[in-house]
């Protein structure tokens, strides 16, 4: 028997849930939702370590680089959820944020054995995907101590990548691996060793954390709108439209015809209808904006300012 799992905190019996098979539909719902409002306190306590690992990954983006999640089982399929988020609602290359799991997509839907067990296909998967120094590499492990994990962060690390890690367990082999570790430690589980369960909401949370401060930073939001999302179907060009509304105050009309004059473009159309430009000038500001709605309008402004006081 490995002795080692025994101190894992997500392998310890739940004093809070004991004899949970005696207890009724009601019952049982009720003991994993007091388990589960747990998880948001522990994660309330750990945010300056979240925040040095996103500001990683806005000067990770900022150069170029990439951000890649190397899991395996439930934490492999989180990564795989949030880097699959990332183009529909912030517009974003599906390379720049990938999700990468144990066993290949496969294991996505069903259990690879034996996969997770391998460092050397971390190392490879690593190799694989190109990783290089402006990229960021996540480890996520609920024990802290996956084989396949492990070898993804020290190849990572050997490469000159930015590492930062996931787990549930405190001092695990990931910490001397990673630059930044990411400690969510939020006890037994309602059942023994079920780490979908408040270790899986953790890992869920903090990954939305990661990549939404992330966006917002590099632009991609002006005010609390998405005004960089990709809309690919009826209901986000519907989203869209309403965005620019939102953005601008503007009429029905105004807001239709620069969504069409924007190819669909909310900040496009954003700052056409503010400035009162057309595309190609409303291009030119985002331009120097570096993609920033506000600093665009800024840029107007100043523009138009200048040309007020020279008349």
């Amino acid at each position: 028997m490995d002795s080692f799992i025994k101190e894992l905190t997500t392998e310890q019996q739940n004093e809070n849930t004991r004899d949970i098979d005696l207890k009724s539909t009601i019952e049982i719902l009720t003991l994993i939702n007091q388990e589960d409002r747990k998880v948001p306190d522990v994660i309330a306590a750990i945010i300056p370590i979240i925040a040095e690992s996103a500001d990683a990954i806005v000067a990770s983006f900022q150069a170029g680089g990439r951000l890649f999640y190397f899991g395996a089982g439930t934490s492999g399929r989180l990564g795989i959820l949030d880097a699959s988020e990332c183009p529909p609602t912030y517009g974003t290359d599906p390379e720049m944020v990938q999700g990468i799991i144990a066993g290949g997509n496969e294991a996505v839907y069903r259990a690879i054995e034996g996969a997770e067990d391998s460092k050397e296909l971390g190392m490879r998967d690593v190799d694989s995907h190109h990783v290089h120094a402006n990229d960021v590499v996540i480890g996520i492990a609920a024990s802290g101590r996956t084989p396949y994990v492990l070898g993804a962060m020290e190849r990572a690390k050997q490469l000159g990548a930015t590492v930062i890690g996931i787990s549930n367990n405190a001092d695990t082999p990931m910490k001397p691996l990673a630059k930044y570790m990411i400690e969510a430690v939020v006890g037994p589980e309602t059942v023994l060793g079920s780490t979908r369960m408040k270790s899986g909401t953790a890992q869920k949370l903090i990954l939305n954390m990661l990549t939404t401060t992330s966006m917002i930073r590099i632009g991609k939001v002006y005010d609390n709108l998405m005004v960089d999302l990709n809309p690919s179907n009826y209901k986000l060009i519907s989203r869209a439209k309403r965005l620019i509304q939102m953005a601008t105050g503007a009429e029905d009309e105004t807001v239709e015809h620069a969504y069409e004059q924007a190819n669909g473009h909310v900040k496009l159309a954003i700052v056409m209808i503010v400035a009162n430009v057309n595309a190609t000038e409303a291009s030119q500001l985002l331009e120097q904006a570096k993609g920033y709605v506000r600093e665009a309008v800024k840029l107007w402004r100043a523009e138009d300012d200048k040309h007020s006081h020279s008349k």
